[in-house]
């Protein structure tokens, strides 16, 4: 798979240090709308082509585009390059709106080109044991589910933190797929939500970088809670707060009619897995049994060019995700309980697999 990469911010650091070790996954070309940030990618990387949007959209050698652009931009990078016959895999949220998500899929399906969507750390160790133990009754029934992120804001750190605090950013759609594709990877597709939101500050002041102490306007709920309602029945409550300062919580929580899994971060590969099994005699880490040994963002491409429409981190889920999370922020502003229209299979489990090797 020939991958030319759009986007070359923060994020992109991240895939550039893995895809390298990916045997199935060749970058060739990187844009970015500053032609500084995409050399400075480039540099050092034999093969590595510096173009512009339009050019790497359009380039022959280039079969699969990875949009790391902001979220605003992702369904129309999306479909420029489904419209030039190529594959395309973003960078979360799979869209900002659920009918341009929608779109997305369509016009992928039209063109027949694949369609993949991160995140893919829930191909990790942490995410695909923790799966593995609920395959395996290790905590009987499922019932219930807490996934909790908290964070005063990523403007604390961030030098460009804009795109955070308008639609398609906040705590639910910047780090809500994290936990809600881990969720359904976990317990299966989402039927319903109901939802509350706050916004309690309406700028934010920038905290590092070239543009330390400037006020950013918010234009989206900075607090988020919601209940999902899985099609199998787990009940899954969901906090997500760029307001708060800290938790003690588990990243993810899974109770059972046996036992409480708690599941590592999902913004992570790795991560403990530990279980309180019914009539146990506390938290006991588990071993690892399953998923990507090893490895980094970038890994669904490697799965996208080996398994092709079977792709594990696919445009599907992320699009049932994004349609969840918009369904949240619907019910948070009255829309009551809302009904979620997708479904989507759970994806395939990874057996504990070295670092990039399908198996």
């Amino acid at each position: 798979m020939k991958v030319g990469m759009i986007g070359c911010g923060v994020i992109s650091r991240q895939y550039l240090e893995s895809v390298e070790t990916l045997p199935d996954v060749q970058l060739v070309a990187v844009a970015d709308l500053d032609r500084a940030r995409a050399e400075t990618a480039a540099e050092g990387r034999e093969g590595v082509r510096v173009l512009s949007v339009d050019e790497l959209i359009a380039d022959d050698e280039v079969d699969t585009v990875l949009n790391l652009t902001i979220p605003a931009a992702h369904a129309e990078v999306d479909l420029r390059a489904i419209a030039a016959s190529k594959n395309v895999y973003s960078e979360k949220p799979f869209a900002v709106t659920t009918e341009e998500g929608a779109q997305v899929l369509a016009a992928a399906q039209e063109a027949g080109v694949l369609v993949g969507s991160a995140p893919d750390t829930v191909l990790g160790t942490g995410t695909q044991t923790a799966r593995a133990v609920i395959d395996d009754g290790l905590i009987g029934t499922p019932i219930a589910a807490m996934a909790t992120m908290v964070t005063p804001g990523h403007e604390r750190w961030h030098p460009q933190p804009d795109f955070y605090y308008v639609p398609g950013g906040g705590p639910l759609l910047d780090m809500g797929p994290y936990y809600i594709h881990a969720l359904v990877t976990l317990l299966g597709p989402v039927q319903a939500v109901v939802g509350a939101a706050s916004r309690l500050r309406t700028e934010r002041t920038i905290g590092s970088g070239p543009r330390e102490g400037e006020t950013i306007p918010v234009s989206t709920d900075t607090h988020v809670t919601g209940v999902l309602v899985h099609e199998s029945g787990v009940l899954s409550t969901l906090v997500m707060s760029f307001d708060a300062v800290a938790t003690s919580a588990h990243p993810i929580e899974i109770h059972g009619t046996g036992g409480t899994l708690a599941v590592p971060d999902p913004n992570r590969f790795d991560g403990d897995v530990q279980l309180y099994a019914l009539g146990g005699d506390g938290w006991q880490t588990l071993p690892v049994t399953g998923g990507y040994e090893e490895t980094g963002r970038g890994i669904g491409l490697q799965d996208m060019a080996v398994r092709g429409a079977d792709l594990r981190a696919s445009g599907e889920l992320g699009q049932h995700v994004l349609e969840v999370m918009n369904g949240v922020l619907e019910a948070a502003h009255g829309g009551g309980r809302v009904e979620i229209t997708s479904t989507v299979e759970r994806p395939a489990a990874v057996p504990l697999t070295p670092s990039a090797v399908q198996v």
